[in-house]
């Protein structure tokens, strides 16, 4: 569109060990806000992995174990810093080796001498002590990071809680990964977008136990920094109680891998909860769903949910809730390719996930087959529920003038060719009439 800004670029600083939720939930929610994110790690390239680590309080500290394996997208050696708007860094043990190389502490101090939004986690705080950016700067940080942005001159402010985020200028900085959802609306602010529509209400079916981890926690904390208020529930639990989660992964099987993953805390009780006070329902998938799906006051919501016309967002296995439900015959719906049996068995029209990041709304259902395509996921029901992205507008904006841009080059091939056409004929019938 003639004068419209160019999509907002971010760049996400990658490396081996960073703990899982703060390098996926800021990715794939800004992705999902139609801001486009760049993955690096240096001495990696695009399509390389970086393996996450897992992260829980335990006692006085936290306890560590593996996530997943993080993708990349781009190449560290090939980015250039003037096409990007904003940096985030997220923490766990990467920062400590991080902020030891120097063509990192080099490339986030062009951010901080140029202004722009710089976003930093738990341990990726170190890198901003490195890069002799935190002098005199409001910051916090995980609690044994005190002591080093101290000594680099930082005004230390002690963290209140986990959640704990401050804003200093162009410099956003949290304690850990409970603090998302104000850490990445800071960090949208600073870009300078804005988000309008949201403040709505979310009904978040989990556990019993072992649903997928990140298929919780994204959309759990995407539709929070989106403004909404998200009641995560599990029935025959209380608000407090926490549920496992499974790290499912892809690594080259013919069906996924299994890794412990975080414990996740539920924010209210399920029972005595009024579903009809909220506007949508998401289900994530994982191994909880098979059991979920035989609970008949978890059957008995999503009926509630559909007959409505509410949106309803489900991925991977928990569209065998929906199948349980009998709320899938005549709807288009994909899922995780193994649930395509219950799909087609609860009467459905099977829309096939190639590549495994498709989703697809039909009325008020949003169905997608893994957490890959969790920002087409995320945006989806945010179409449903009224919440406008000003980046994603501008996105679809730029999307759809590359479309009209190619459909006027092919009308224009057809016209040159039509008139080379008549041209040839004009010439035959000329040579025919000499």
């Amino acid at each position: 569109m003639a004068g419209s800004k160019p999509q907002r670029r971010v760049l996400l600083l990658c490396g081996d060990y960073m703990e899982e939720y703060e390098a996926m939930v800021p990715f794939q929610a800004l992705l999902a806000y139609g801001v486009s994110v760049d993955a690096v790690c240096p001495g990696k390239k695009a399509g390389d992995i970086c393996r996450t680590a897992v992260h829980q309080m335990s006692g006085s500290t936290y306890s560590e174990s593996r996530g997943h394996n993080f993708t990349l997208n781009a190449t560290f050696a090939e980015i250039e810093f003037s096409d990007y708007d904003g940096l985030v860094m997220p923490g766990g043990r990467a920062p400590e080796y991080l902020a030891m190389d120097q063509s990192v502490v080099d490339f986030v101090s062009k951010f901080s001498h140029a202004g722009k939004p710089i976003t930093a986690i738990c341990h990726s705080q170190l890198i901003l002590a490195a890069a002799n950016i935190v002098k005199g700067r409001k910051c916090t940080a995980y609690p044994t990071v005190g002591p080093v942005l101290i000594a680099a001159g930082a005004h230390w402010v002690e963290p209140e809680s986990l959640s704990h985020c401050i804003t200093d200028g162009n410099l956003v900085t949290g304690v850990a990964y409970p603090g998302h959802p104000e850490f990445i609306q800071s960090f949208v602010k600073a870009l300078g977008s804005s988000i309008t529509g949201s403040e709505k209400r979310i009904f978040f079916y989990v556990g019993y136990d072992y649903m997928e981890d990140y298929e919780v926690y994204v959309p759990f904390e995407s539709l929070q920094a989106l403004g909404c208020h998200v009641d995560a529930v599990c029935p025959k639990k209380k608000s407090g109680d926490t549920c496992p989660t499974a790290i499912h992964d892809f690594e080259g099987d013919r069906t996924y891998s299994e890794k412990p993953g975080h414990d996740f805390t539920l924010t209210a009780d399920f029972e005595g909860l009024d579903a009809s006070s909220y506007d949508a329902l998401v289900i994530p998938g994982g191994r909880a769903p098979e059991y979920l799906a035989l609970d008949g006051k978890v059957i008995a919501v999503v009926k509630d949910f559909m007959e409505a016309k509410k949106p309803v967002a489900s991925i991977c296995h928990g569209q065998q809730i929906l199948a349980a439900a009998g709320v899938l015959k005549g709807k288009k719906c994909t899922a995780y390719p193994a649930v395509k049996l219950d799909v087609l068995l609860a009467g459905a029209t099977w829309l096939e996930p190639d590549p495994i990041d498709r989703c697809f709304t039909d009325g008020n259902l949003v169905t997608g087959a893994a957490w890959p395509g969790h920002p087409e996921f995320i945006f989806q029901l945010m179409a449903l529920l009224g919440i406008k992205s000003e980046e994603r507008m501008r996105k679809e904006m730029e999307r759809f003038d590359h479309e009209r841009r190619k459909e006027e080059e092919r009308l224009m091939r057809e016209q040159q060719r039509e008139e080379e056409r008549l041209l040839r004929e004009q010439r035959r019938e000329s040579e025919r009439q000499e």
